[in-house]
């Protein structure tokens, strides 16, 4: 019987295995983690015929390069980036027929940060906590996706979409994110100027936390705050007052204070973000 497996030959500087993550358990102290770009996932998974939760990977930057253990479809999401299959050109946002044996090449990202490849029956990495994902922060689900690994394969359940090439969400440019204020805007005396300035965003970035360099926040009170909650999209702000925007890795709790919140519906936008791009806040009033 032939293996349904991927085999990894090059992983580029990050590449995990994502689904749409495991909320619920922040009272236990565990992120919600999953694909930073929900919408990419939730399209390739669409493109292979796989259901909404199945896991895939989320390449960041690339390249990446894996043989086919068995025949299927793969599509490619995400940050544009070159795609190879069987040493041959293929389409991005589209799903693409794979032979067994044949090699999937995903170059490094031209636009965008992160790709995510979705193969048909998922990937079937054990479950921890009712999902696939690696979390970068808690070390829960599978671990990150390096050279030599072999990761298995389900069935698959679906066909593929009966399309060409679906529509793709557009790259690069400057980024606004929707916010709304507080919880803790009362403790900046200068809160509103988070959403009238530019920040870029820094190369310590990660799948915690998006940290931007711009004007600083100035503290209205020095105390510090007891441990509070932190949701998905909170912009903290640290000692140095400049912000800190919590992605899917996020810590369940901090101790500096959060000014704002960002719309989830624009995080994905972050997720894209390279080092150095420009973002801006928009408040509710704007």
């Amino acid at each position: 019987m032939i293996a349904a497996v991927l085999m990894v030959e090059a992983s580029g500087p990050l590449t995990t295995v994502q689904d749409l993550g495991r909320p619920g358990y922040a009272h236990l102290g565990v992120p919600r983690s999953g694909a930073l770009d929900r919408p990419a996932l939730l399209v390739g998974n669409r493109l292979v015929g796989n259901p909404p939760d199945a896991a895939g990977l989320e390449i960041t930057l690339g390249p990446f390069v894996a043989i086919a253990g068995a025949a299927g479809t793969v599509a490619l999401t995400g940050a544009a980036a070159p795609l190879r299959v069987g040493g041959r050109p293929a389409p991005l946002n589209a799903p693409v027929p794979v032979r067994a044996g044949e090699r999937i090449e995903v170059g490094r990202a031209t636009l965008g940060l992160r790709a995510y490849l979705a193969v048909a029956g998922g990937l079937a990495a054990t479950p921890v906590l009712s999902s696939r994902s690696t979390d970068t922060l808690s070390l829960l689900g599978p671990p990150v996706v390096r050279a030599g690994d072999r990761l298995p394969l389900g069935p698959a359940t679906g066909d593929p979409a009966a399309v060409d090439v679906a529509p793709r969400a557009a790259l690069g440019g400057p980024i606004v994110l929707r916010i709304t204020w507080g919880p803790r805007a009362d403790r900046f005396t200068d809160a509103r100027a988070l959403a009238s300035g530019e920040y870029q965003v820094r190369s310590e970035s990660n799948r915690v936390g998006a940290r931007l360099d711009g004007r600083a926040l100035t503290r209205a009170d020095a105390g510090e705050l007891p441990s509070e909650g932190i949701v998905l999209g909170a912009v903290q702000v640290p000692a140095n007052g400049q912000p800190l925007v919590f992605l899917a890795d996020h810590p369940t709790t901090g101790g500096y204070p959060v000014v704002a919140v960002v719309d989830a519906a624009d995080l994905p936008l972050l997720a894209q973000a390279r080092p150095g791009d420009s973002v801006r806040f928009r408040g509710p009033q704007q």
